[in-house]
Parts: structure tokens; sequence; C-alpha cells
């Protein structure tokens, strides 16, 4: 029989963390001297309480580590869990949310999605602000952790690819997956204060500088305003396009670079591969831009750059409606979405390492049809490419079509238009964030869909944050059976 004690003895602590988490934007209130502390006190003792008891009750399960079951289990149960206690300031402040907003706001944090049913942003009180960009933080170093060191052990979307890179620093054996993780969060840290210290050069308020730099190194793309990033533009623009980049590059390249090897992440072929896109894609809607409409090359370049870059990387920062830019660029923006950027780091989406050995799986089979006794082995970094990845990679890509499908079907049955329906599913299962239309494009939030959308669509941030198949997995009985 299954044992779930251990999974509970996890998520009890981090629920317990979470409701610890609380405290922080508790202190921005009673700084900014408003009554608000006390929705954030309650909610953080609620929630400590719960988690804590949870581990307590479970804590005599706790044995030497996680089987597959518990492990896959773990994966998908913290992501459904914190939510529910993510939510509970959003339901008890100033925000009154429902419980299925609240929810559908916390989710999309955690997940660092970034589509909101939030208003009135500008007008909230700073602890709501905080913990909205808290809540995308923590959901971003979560993310990496998860993407290091479990789902390559669950062989997940050909994530097994990366295990032996994950503990690997050119040769020299991390002892523990608890280091690597532990060198990543100082990392990860670090290039948040980075920001910080970027965006209050460059003009930022202390809190908004901060705030903007918990979303933007998560690629969340939660904002202070309602204007989104379009309140900071100029300069900022292309300091936050740059952090979106280092949040969106293989977190295990930073570990190998800070343990003195400094030539890994350029030798990464995905890292180049996620450059030269962004390169090009911006090259071109630069060039359109200035063909249409009146614009400085500057700032075409610079519209190009920050709006490409947040959406490819899953951020979601808008700074101007791009709606407006043409049907062709619009077209462009939906299926960038679908890219995302590179193993290991915050951003979300399929990932270029998935399109990578797409093409080459592609190149191999036509020159198996020119040359039928041929063989063509598949590489990936200087290492074949074995079946057994390959097939997982084909998995997902299936899973993911069928799933987007499946999404805006539901979407479109529950009322929405076609447009609507259908970015709005590729946006929760790629977490980007805004999607296109009029409703939930760059100048709109996702408050006016009903409920039954809004529990599809988190639904649907959860199943793509997690790689997909790893939540899908425990939906079969042979998973159950053992």
């Amino acid at each position: 029989m299954l044992d779930l004690r251990p999974v509970g003895y996890v998520i009890g602590l981090l629920v317990a963390i979470l409701g610890a988490t609380m405290l922080l934007p508790m202190l921005a209130d009673l700084i900014a001297g408003n009554g608000h502390w006390q929705v954030f006190l309650v909610s953080a003792l609620i929630t400590m309480l719960v988690g804590g008891l949870v581990a307590l009750s479970c804590v005599n399960g706790v044995g030497q580590g996680l089987n597959i079951q518990q492990t896959f289990l773990l994966t998908t149960g913290v992501w459904a869990t914190l939510p529910v206690f993510g939510a509970l300031p959003l339901m008890f402040g100033e925000t009154d949310l429902s419980f299925t907003d609240a929810f559908f706001e916390a989710m999309s944090g955690l997940t660092t999605t970034g589509s909101t049913v939030v208003t009135g942003l500008d007008s909230l009180p700073a602890g709501i602000l905080l913990w909205r960009g808290l809540l995308q933080w923590l959901g971003g170093i979560g993310i990496i952790v998860v993407a290091m060191v479990f789902l390559p052990e669950l062989r997940v979307g050909g994530m097994q690819i990366f295990r032996s890179e994950a503990f690997d620093t050119m040769g020299k054996i991390l002892p523990r997956a608890t280091q690597i993780a532990a060198q990543i969060s100082v990392i990860y840290v670090g290039l948040t204060l980075a920001c910080i210290l970027t965006y209050m050069a460059l003009g930022m308020s202390t809190f908004d500088a901060i705030v903007h730099a918990l979303t933007t190194m998560s690629t969340g793309g939660f904002s202070n305003y309602d204007a989104s990033f379009g309140t900071f533009s100029g300069a900022p623009e292309y300091a936050a396009s740059l952090f979106m980049i280092l949040a969106a590059l293989p977190f295990v390249r930073y570990v190998q670079l800070v343990n003195g090897h400094t030539t890994s992440l350029l030798r990464d072929s995905q890292v180049r591969a996620f450059l030269l896109t962004i390169a090009v894609l911006v090259a071109v809607s630069a060039v359109v831009l200035v063909q249409i409409f009146p614009r400085h090359w500057e700032q075409a370049v610079r519209e190009s750059l920050f709006n490409i870059v947040s959406i490819m990387t899953g951020t979601g920062y808008a700074s101007v409606d791009y709606m407006g830019w043409g049907g062709f660029l619009v077209a462009l923006f939906f299926f960038i979405g679908l890219i995302g950027g590179c193993a290991g780091s915050t951003a979300c989406s399929v990932k270029i390492f998935r399109y990578q050995i797409l093409f080459s799986a592609i190149r191999a089979q036509m020159r198996r049809t020119r040359t039928p006794s041929g063989i063509f082995p598949l590489h990936y970094q200087g290492r074949t490419v074995t079946p057994e990845v390959l097939g997982s990679v084909m998995a997902f890509f299936g899973f993911f079509v069928v799933s987007l499908g499946a999404f805006s079907v539901a979407l479109a049955l529950t009322g929405l238009d076609f447009i609507t329906s259908v970015s709005g599913a590729a946006t929760a299962l790629a977490n980007i964030g805004p999607g296109l239309g009029p409703e939930i494009g760059p100048a709109g939030n996702f408050a006016g869909l009903n409920d039954i959308a809004k529990w599809l669509l988190s639904a649907a941030m959860l199943i793509g944050r997690l790689e997909v198949l790893s939540v899908y997995t425990l939906f079969t009985l042979r998973f159950w059976r053992g």
C-alpha cells in the first residue's frame, strides 16, 4: 500500500514555510501604517498551524527517501496545495476575492504564469502587492529545484537527459542534490538583489524595485500597476529584458560558472539557440514596426526586445498593447510564447532543448529516407539521445498539443469566443500570462471570465508548470498499482 506520510510531511513543512513568509507582507503593511497587516497575521497563523499539524502527524512515516510513486505525488501535491493557502490573504484582504478568484491568482503566482484577476493594482495595500511578488518568487526557485532534481529522475518529457548535468560540474561530481539546490538558491537570491539595485538605480522606488525584481527573476510578470511595465518606459525596459534573459538560462550553468568553469554557459547549445532565437525575432519585429508605424528605431527595438523576451520567457509583462501591432506580429507573439526558455530555469513553456531534439529527429528521419541502410544516431550536446529520451520528448509534444486542444474546447464550451479560448488555453499551459484579444490580452485581465473557465485555466497552469506528463501519470491505473 502506498504510504502517503512522507508526502504529507514534506507538503506540511512547505505549507508552514509559506505561512511564515506571510509575515513579510505583514511587516510591509505595518511600515506603511495601514491596518491591513492583520489580514496577513491571521492568514499566517492559519497556514502555519495547519502545515505544522500535518507535518507532525506524518513525521513518524519519514524514512530514508521517497520512492517513485511518492515523488510523483509530491511534485503535483505541492503545487496543488500551496495555492489554497496562498489564496487566504487575497480572500480576507482588501482585494476581497472569491475563493475561485483567489485560488486562480495564487496558482498563477506560484506557477509564475502571471495571469491576474485583480484590478485597481495602483491603489492596493503594499502587503498585497508584495505577497503577489513573493508567490511568484517562491514559485520560481521551486520550479528550478523541481526541474533539476525531481523531473530528471522521474524521466518526464525528456528531462532525464539532464540527470547527470544536475550533479556533474564538468567532471566534478557534486556530493548531494541538496548542495546544488543550495547553490542555485544563493545564485537566485544574488541575481534578485542585483535586479533590485539596477531598478533602483534607474529610478524605481525601493518598493517597486523589490516587487518587480521578484517577478522578473521568477519570470512571473505580476506588477504593482494595471499598466504593467508600461509604467516604466525607457531604460528599465532594457534592464528587465536583461534579467528576464538571465532568469531563462539554465541555473546549473551558473553553478558550474561559480565553480570555476567559465565556458560552460556559452558552450550549452540550448543557450546559444535561445539567444539566437531572441535576436532574430527582435530584428524581425523591429523592422515590421518601423515599416508599418511611425516609430524611431530605438523605440521599435526597445519595445520589440522587451515584449518578445517577456512572452518567450513566460514572464508576461507588457509595456504596450501589442494587439495593435497588426495581425502578423500578433500571430508571431502567439507562437513565440510556445517556445519557452532553457531547461532548469524559471522560464516556462515547451523549452528550447525539446525543439532541438525534435528537429534533430526530423533531420535524421529525412536522412534515413534518402539512405535507408544508413545509421544516423541522434546527438545532443555531444551525447547520444537514447530512444527513451526521444520517446519522452515526443510524448511531451503529443500530450501538450492534445491538452491545448482539449482545454481550448472546454473553455469554448463555457461560452468564451475562439480567440479567448485558444489563447487562454495556450497562455495557461505555457505559463505565459496575457492571452490575446480585448478581454485577456495585454491590456485586459482574466477577471471577467466565468468560474468554470478560471478553474480550467488553474488546472492548465498546474499541468503546464509540471511538464504535463508528471501530472497525467497520476491518472493512470498502473501508477496506483505500483
